[in-house]
């Protein structure tokens, strides 16, 4: 994660899910780089699936527990139909939204909130990227493996990497080669795959929309 730093960035998390179950770590970055922020935190961050992320503005990874079991769940992209999207989330049932600074939503809750109005989660991706008007990329871990889904239009990457007994999914193609992965493929606009440490299995195909 420490090469996925970028000036103006806020804040830095990850979480996983090993034999204690989901463990997540955030961070304010805005002063100090990643890794120096996290160092204290790796002995508790145990486990053989995971997810991270930097962010400009929401503390995310999310862990979240619905109807369809518990999750984490990070985001990268641009809403623009949030107050509209909020407005319906009330209307089929959703009681409240943590609020941010300045009256603002977490993203990456609303995104989960729209994933949770479904049957189950492959739905839910599918809803919220229909819903959603703008740019949306998803990175969703459950027990058995990670979700990700990739934005109907193709405005933000998702790129996968591979090396022996393990496969990771990044939304920066450069982030994961110093840590030994090689380039396996890059998924379509609106592809949804799922991730084990087994390889990749494609669960919505590019384009459906």
């Amino acid at each position: 994660m420490d090469y996925h730093s970028h000036l103006g960035t806020r804040r830095g998390g990850m979480a996983v899910y090993g034999d204690q179950g989901f463990t997540r770590s955030i961070h304010n970055i805005e002063n100090t780089p990643f890794r120096t922020k996290f160092d204290g935190d790796l002995n508790e961050l145990e486990g053989r699936l995971g997810i991270g992320c930097i962010s400009d503005n929401e503390p995310q990874p999310l862990l979240i527990q619905s109807h369809l079991g518990s999750f984490a769940i990070t985001t990268v992209g641009k809403i623009n139909n949030e107050e509209e999207l909020v407005r319906d989330a009330y209307e089929n049932g959703h009681i409240h939204f943590m609020e941010m600074s300045r009256g603002r939503i977490n993203a990456t809750e609303l995104v989960a909130a729209l994933i949770n109005q479904k049957a189950s989660l492959l739905e839910g991706l599918q809803y919220a990227q229909d819903k959603i008007q703008g740019s949306m990329t998803i990175l969703l871990l459950t027990p058995e493996g990670i979700y990700a889904s990739r934005d109907k239009y193709g405005r933000t990457p998702i790129v996968i990497g591979k090396k022996e007994d393990a496969v990771c999914a990044s939304f920066e193609s450069f982030a994961y080669i110093n840590l030994g992965y090689t380039d396996y493929r890059e998924l379509g606009p609106g592809e949804i795959v799922f991730i084990t440490p087994e390889g990749v299995e494609t669960w919505r195909p590019p384009g459906m929309r």
